[in-house]
């Protein structure tokens, strides 16, 4: 008998192995079957994933063995604009050299670039554009030069035309005084590309417009010269609210001898006001004279309205549109 008992206990204790051996294999093939097939998982903040549960047969011959099971999902990293985005801008510390009104809530805001010739020789062309930036300050304005390259050539000076808006960076600037130091970035822009309505003879007719401060690029452009005196027709349609708010009304004379004929239109005129009513855009309607639609050069800036809808007009009546110029 205890022969038969020895040899039992070797049999039971041989079978166990087996059966322990089977269950580990079963074991791992399920695991690597629960984690290799593809799963689609339905994103929900602060769930817990879990594999499908063993069949208990298994669980029962792992109770002594537990297994630790780990996921390793893939890991998404967001990082903001803000964050990534680098300021490129390079920016120049320069003083102020005046600040006179030049309407009601328009300032005429001079900056002295003597010291900073290679800034000053950057403006090329009208319609250009840049950053100006206040100490402790962190949003910048961007501002259209108003005055022509060549003033920043000749007397290292840009001019610019601001809006004194309240709570804005415009309104702070507006309150400076002369020697006060303010930060200027690259001028950028492409400008009014005149080249595209050149030569004069084959545009005979330049219709401008401009709302507001819109008028400062205009200036630079008028200023810096485009041919107006060789040119049949060239028109200025300038809107303001009142000539109280209407800028460089001393220089009209000087641009009108110059060839370009002013056309002020005021949308909340004074009683005594004879001139054209309402916006620019209404104004033209009612002018047209258009003579020839292929010889037309357009020139705009201003309200967004008073460009989509002078552009309308204008392509209606079929100046192409390649030929109407912005500044941006």
């Amino acid at each position: 008998m205890p022969h038969l008992s020895n040899a039992t206990s070797s049999a039971s204790a041989n079978l166990l192995r087996r059966f322990s051996l089977l269950a580990a294999t079963v074991t791992f093939f399920y695991l690597s079957f629960t984690f290799t097939m593809p799963v689609t998982i339905t994103p929900v903040p602060h769930a817990c994933i879990s594999a499908a549960p063993l069949p208990m047969s298994i669980l029962r011959c792992l109770s002594s063995h537990p297994v630790t099971l780990r996921h390793h999902l893939p890991r998404r990293r967001f990082a903001s604009l803000a964050a990534v985005r680098q300021d490129t801008t390079i920016w120049t510390p320069t003083p102020i050299s005046s600040i006179e009104n030049a309407a009601e809530s328009l300032f005429d805001i001079r900056i002295d670039l003597s010291n900073s010739p290679d800034l000053a020789a950057s403006h090329t062309v009208p319609g250009q554009y840049l950053q100006l930036r206040l100490p402790d300050v962190e949003k910048p304005s961007f501002l259209a030069i108003a005055s022509p390259p060549a003033l920043a050539a000749s007397s290292g000076t840009f001019e610019f035309l601001v809006k004194s808006v309240a709570g804005s960076t415009a309104e702070l600037l507006c309150g400076l005084k002369k020697g006060d130091v303010v930060e200027l970035g690259q001028v950028m822009g492409n400008g009014f590309n005149i080249d595209k309505i050149n030569p004069p003879e084959d545009y005979p007719t330049v219709l401008i417009f401009a709302t507001g401060s819109g008028i400062s690029p205009i200036r630079s452009l008028i200023e810096s010269g485009f041919g107006a005196d060789k040119r049949f027709d060239v028109r200025l349609y300038y809107g303001a609210r009142n000539l109280r708010r209407m800028a460089y009304q001393d220089r009209f004379k000087e641009w009108e001898s110059s060839g370009v004929k002013i056309v002020p239109v005021l949308s909340q005129p004074d009683d005594s006001w004879t001139g054209e009513s309402g916006y620019v855009q209404g104004a033209f309607a009612r002018a047209k004279q258009i003579h020839s639609p292929e010889g037309n050069g357009v020139v705009l800036c201003g309200q967004r309205q008073m460009i989509e809808e002078v552009t309308s007009i204008l392509v209606a009546d079929g100046v192409s549109s390649e030929k109407i110029l912005l500044n941006f």
